[in-house]
């Protein structure tokens, strides 16, 4: 019956009373009427429909009311996102009725709905999604606590009686739950963790990891039962597993990498076509489903790489230990053998269990030493021809990949180094040289060969999925493109991943370049997983999974878990399908929830630490590119990638924001300031606390 309200509901063009709903859904008994109305309930419970004043039902959307994601300011106000909108509905201070940064709310539009900026007024907050929050605790002379919240865009103030203080003293960052509501934003609350002294080294990155619900420690029977595992490989569990630990087989990752999750092997057949091996740690093994462990796995959705220290998924005793690929050690993995002609075909591939002995750990910058500067380092000499036949394959494989449409985007990425005490002491780029690109072609082949086996098989599975990004976003970049004076040529009626590499490819040799590159992914969709196949457009790939990080990614582990099931086991019997069916629809939610969690706590430790680390250079001077202008100034980024606000307010003159080409033009000295522009800049304002960085502009590059 839900199903049959909603489509009577999606085909109208008015709002029905029950009796109306009743007549056309046929209706005729007391128990179906009574069934009718527990559905309505439900589906207004669920904000799915709105219930008028005058007792009529209507799709929410079809009404003046929706449905979003609250986005905060620190001035109070905020704006809220609804899924299928292009414009965000502006709430006012006085309209916010308590919601929060990140509330699922439900907003009246009280403005016109053809007006370019929508107004409301919050009417309901359906879910808060932040339960806890962080702050630092201080206490006035009658010992009531006072929480000073480092989210500056939720305004609570709450208050903390001293027997809900769990005995915190003054300068202790702590974790809050909201109590009793006792005014408008003002709430009782009680201290459920201690974090440390706000001056204690690290307790600044233990607050944000706290802010994000990532957990640090393991639970005790998740402890226990990692202690009565294995931690070396015995021959009984080699049966049935392919031993390969004769073979030349090999892993490539950074200097301090410990959680070893791939090894490659390269080996040139008789018919000149190319065998690679993927290689990759068998956690499922070891993760038994449902088992704590995996519970656990489960909730984290992933390892957290932070500039002082990884949150692993999984227990060290596992990450970095049985189930990592360490060199001249036993490893129960799952190999991904492929074959490939020299056009990048691939003609034969094998998926199987399989027994390793790793030859030796290879690091990044030795392996690009002799790529690149045809150096070998000691200890490489004998693997040296199998890592230039890996290079030529990597290269083929690349220009597969480009033919059909891949995007390489060539964003830089910055590493920020720290002492003992997590202070940092300088920040660079990240190198991505020929191996970092080697590994990554390698793992993109056996994603796609085993996301591609088990879909052709019609068997549930998890998939890692990139939609095609939204054409007003993308006719949006190319009017800014425009208005930059270069002409994009070519077939633009439709965006193919090859239409997206020949814009990319036009704009390579302007200056803004970096810029554009990032404004363009900033207009595609976010990847995510997905129980259903939907092709990965970045990768221009038609069927895409995650497989060969099962140590830091539980998707990985999940497929995993499939492949054992289904092609070892050989259970695919309709009740194991129906299973997965149900239970990945679940899981590709929840790692997409845990994913974005992550990566949003790295980003905001980097921004903290970059703002700490600008503080010390207060009063300097540094070059760097327009990469953003807004209504109350222009963001300017340095080489290294630190980027700071130079703030419309601070200007000497009075500067107009020409919105439709992203530019400010002095009004009495002329001078326009556009994206791509390189400039000199002073560091005025740096806040660690605020994790923020003001700049003024000294002069134009020229």
């Amino acid at each position: 019956m839900r199903d049959d309200i909603l489509n009577i509901l999606k085909n109208t063009d008015k709002a029905l009373d029950i009796y109306e709903l009743q007549n056309l859904l046929g209706i005729h008994s007391v128990d179906d009427t009574k069934l009718l109305s527990e559905e309505l309930i439900n589906l207004e419970k669920e904000v799915l429909i709105y219930h008028s004043n005058k007792d009529k039902y209507m799709l929410l959307e079809n009404s003046h009311l929706r449905k979003g994601t609250m986005r905060a300011n620190k001035k109070g106000f905020g704006f809220v996102e609804v899924d299928n909108m292009d414009d965000d509905i502006y709430i006012s201070a006085d309209d916010m009725n308590g919601a929060i940064h990140d509330d699922i709310v439900l907003v009246e539009i009280t403005s016109k709905m053809n007006l370019d900026k929508l107004e409301g007024r919050v009417l309901k907050i359906i879910k808060r999604k932040t339960e806890r929050f962080i702050g630092l605790i201080s206490f006035d002379k009658s010992g009531l606590g006072h929480i000073d919240l480092d989210d500056n865009k939720i305004k609570l103030d709450i208050s903390i009686p001293k027997e809900d203080s769990l005995n915190a003293v003054d300068g202790h960052k702590v974790v809050v739950e909201l109590g009793k509501k006792i005014g408008n934003n003002k709430y009782n609350g009680k201290v459920v963790d201690i974090i440390g002294h706000v001056n204690d080294p690290g307790v600044d990155i233990l607050s944000i990891i706290y802010k994000y619900n990532i957990n640090i420690d393991f639970p005790d029977d998740v402890k226990e039962e990692v202690s009565k595992m294995p931690m070396e490989v015995y021959d009984v569990e080699l049966k049935d597993r392919r031993d390969l630990r004769d073979e030349m087989i090999f892993t490539i990752d950074g200097d301090d990498t410990k959680d070893i999750d791939d090894a490659i092997s390269i080996k040139k057949l008789p018919n000149g076509h190319y065998e690679l091996g993927v290689h990759i740690a068998d956690v499922s093994y070891y993760v038994r489903e449902g088992s704590p462990l995996d519970n656990e796995a489960l909730e984290r959705g992933t390892s957290v790489y932070l500039v002082d220290r990884v949150i692993p998924m999984l227990p060290h005793e596992l990450s970095n230990g049985i189930c990592s690929l360490n060199p001249n050690v036993d490893r129960l993995a799952i190999s991904c053998v492929m074959e490939f002609d020299s056009n990048g075909k691939q003609h034969n591939y094998e998926i199987f269990q399989s027994v390793i002995r790793s030859r030796i750990q290879m690091t990044y910058k030795k392996v690009n030493s002799i790529l690149e500067k045809n150096e070998v380092p000691d200890g490489y000499q004998e693997y040296e021809d199998a890592l230039r036949t890996m290079y030529e394959l990597a290269k083929i494989l690349r220009k597969a990949k480009e033919k059909r449409g891949y995007i390489d985007f060539e964003v830089d990425e910055a590493k920020i180094l720290v002492d003992k005490d997590c202070v940092p002491t300088e920040v660079v780029l990240r190198d991505r040289g020929a191996g970092e690109k080697l590994i990554e072609d390698f793992m993109i082949a056996a994603n796609e060969c085993v996301a591609s086996h088990i879909y052709f098989m019609n068997l549930p599975f998890i998939y890692r999925v990139h939609e095609y990004p939204k054409e007003e976003k993308i006719r949006s970049f190319l009017g800014f493109v425009s208005g930059l004076g270069y002409k994009i040529t070519g077939n633009i009626k439709d965006f193919k991943p090859t239409t997206m590499q020949n814009i990319l490819e036009q704009l390579k040799d302007k200056p803004e370049y970096k810029i554009l590159c990032t404004l363009l992914l900033r207009s595609m969709q976010k990847a995510v997983y997905r129980e259903e196949n939907l092709g990965h457009y970045g990768l221009a790939s038609s069927c895409y999974t995650h497989f060969t990080s099962p140590i830091r990614r539980y998707p990985d582990t999940t497929v995993h878990r499939l492949l054992r099931t289904y092609l070892f086991d050989g259970k695919i019997d309709m009740s194991t399908v129906r299973k997965w069916e149900e239970k990945l629809v679940y899981i590709a939610e929840h790692s997409s929830e845990r994913e974005r969690a992550s990566v949003d706590c790295e980003r905001e430790v980097e921004d903290m630490k970059m703002a700490e680390y600008m503080e010390k250079h207060i009063g300097e001077e540094f070059e760097g590119m327009i990469s953003s202008i807004t209504s109350f100034g222009m963001f300017v980024e340095l080489d290294n990638l630190i980027e700071g606000l130079v703030p419309l307010r601070d200007m000497k003159d009075f500067f107009h924001f020409d919105e439709e080409h992203l530019c400010l033009t002095g009004e009495k000295s002329h001078i326009k300031y556009s994206i791509g522009e390189r400039v000199i800049v002073k560091v005025v304002r740096a806040s660690k606390e605020d994790k923020i960085i003001d700049f003024e502009v000294i002069r134009k590059v020229d």
